[in-house]
């Protein structure tokens, strides 16, 4: 990987960057705008922005923006000893791909930010004025685009560098926000034998990318299982499924005490539900397994039953994946929900979504459902960084060049798409008024799971595609 994009990607991969971890970043993209003395500004929210003139003879072009996120999407394996707040990533490759070991990769976003800085770097490149925009906190709801002061910008195109698909140039997405459903519960003190249900090996991902490929939320799975153990005697000691809003979750586990007498049967119960969620998902769920740990027999806390009838009512009655199908472009998911994370405490059962919809309308609609179903329940409900669509744009010069340059260099026509996934456009479209966007980026797999993948090939095609249209504006003026 000798390509000056790997080389800044190498280099910010050996900084922590997960969500609200993002002051090392920041300071190193501050650092590096004042080593090629480029002006700069880094905000409160940690958002940067870095400006570089544009090539001798092209100051009457107009100014392109380049934009992505610092953040990253911290997974890692069971076996993982990876520590996201101190640890950087142990980059590997194969074949054409380059991944990370045992965690996510990152490229979505770190890609965006090894583009920008190739290109910042390099003067011997033909370019307008560029405005180099890299916010904090998207993954966790667009947070730094949110607190971010666009009045120092005077971009009118902008190219987003937060796609995942070489041949496809988004022109839309969704808008979003988040839920946190929250219910009261209360413990009670049993005795008895502690069974760990443990549901493993699904696939996850994105909660918009891959909303539409029939995954299953493992934290709807083991809510399923426990209701359908209704014949067996037991109390819920704890429960947990998910880490982020807007990752499908991969893994959930439930910890109930039961009689130690009962323990042969349940355990069995559990071997035949198993093989039937086995066989309803073999083929969009190969690697499913369901797995039984036996603890002590002794005084455990566990919820009353008013309390787990409470939680189990709510997990299994709770809308979520596809709510809504696109009548204007075929095969677009216009609305869904993504229960992401679910976590007990000693006072509280939480619930956090990721909720999406091209229509504005509905997105509210999908709250107001889950707010009365937690307040039905005695619960508290909040959302937190809502965000805009971003609306298709009927002309765009922008779009026009882009698509043209790609064929002329790939040889082959790009795929023109909206896509079901929350991307800072809206925000920044609706701050910075009337500006032309397009969203790009190079082949990636498997993103926010640790299968991500990135195209080592595409990377470079991408680039030099990037590099053709900042030259091809070189011919435009203002």
């Amino acid at each position: 990987m000798e390509h000056v994009v790997f080389k800044y990607f190498e280099e910010i991969s050996a900084i922590p960057r997960g969500s609200k971890n993002c002051q090392a970043i920041s300071d190193y993209l501050v650092n590096f705008a004042k080593n090629h003395g480029l002006s700069y500004i880094q905000d409160d929210s940690l958002n940067v922005i870095i400006k570089k003139p544009a090539s001798v003879g092209y100051e009457k072009s107009p100014t392109v923006i380049l934009q992505g996120h610092m953040d990253m999407v911290c997974e890692k394996t069971e076996d993982s000893s990876h520590n996201f707040l101190t640890d950087g990533l142990e980059l590997m490759t194969e074949d054409d791909y380059l991944y990370a070991n045992k965690t996510t990769l990152g490229g979505d976003d770190g890609i965006a930010i090894a583009y920008a800085l190739a290109i910042l770097a390099d003067d011997a490149l033909l370019h307008p004025s560029l405005e180099v925009i890299i916010t904090t906190d998207e993954e966790i709801g667009l947070l730094g685009a949110t607190a971010l002061n666009t009045s120092a910008l005077e971009g009118t195109y902008m190219i987003n560098i937060d796609s995942e698909e070489e041949d496809v140039l988004l022109v839309s997405c969704a808008g979003g926000l988040r839920s946190d459903c929250r219910l009261p519960i209360t413990y009670e003190k049993a005795e008895g034998k502690k069974l760990t249900i443990s549901v493993k090996g699904l696939q996850g991902g994105h909660s918009g990318g891959e909303i539409d490929k029939n995954r299953i939320n493992a934290t709807l799975l083991l809510a399923r299982l426990l209701s359908e153990l209704k014949k067996f005697s037991f109390q819920v000691s704890s429960m947990k499924g998910g880490l982020m809003d807007n990752a499908i979750p991969r893994e959930a586990v439930a910890q109930i005490v039961i009689c130690e007498n009962e323990a042969y049967k349940i355990i069995n119960e559990i071997k035949f539900l198993s093989e039937k969620y086995k066989n309803e998902c073999r083929t969009n769920e190969p690697d499913l397994s369901i797995i039984v740990n036996q603890g002590e027999n002794k005084t455990y806390s566990v919820m009353t039953k008013e309390s787990y009838e409470k939680v189990l009512f709510f997990l299994s009655t709770t809308p979520n994946g596809i709510q809504t199908m696109s009548s204007n472009i075929p095969g677009l998911v216009e609305s869904s929900l993504n229960l992401g994370i679910f976590v007990t405490n000693d006072s509280i059962a939480q619930m956090s979504y990721s909720v999406r919809s091209s229509l504005s309308s509905y997105k509210t609609y999908i709250s107001d459902k889950l707010e009365l179903l937690t307040k039905h329940l005695g619960g508290e409900y909040c959302t937190t960084g809502d965000y805009p669509g971003w609306e298709y744009k009927k002309d765009s010069k922008l779009r026009t060049m882009y698509a043209t340059v790609y064929e002329n260099i790939v040889g082959k026509e790009i795929k023109i798409e909206a896509i079901h996934a929350g991307l800072e456009c809206g925000i920044l479209a609706e701050k910075l008024g009337d500006i032309d966007i397009i969203a790009i980026g190079p082949n990636m797999e498997d993103i926010h799971t640790t299968e991500e993948r990135l195209s080592i090939s595409s990377t470079i095609r991408v680039y030099d595609v990037i590099l053709a249209t900042l030259k091809d504006f070189c011919n435009m003026t203002k």
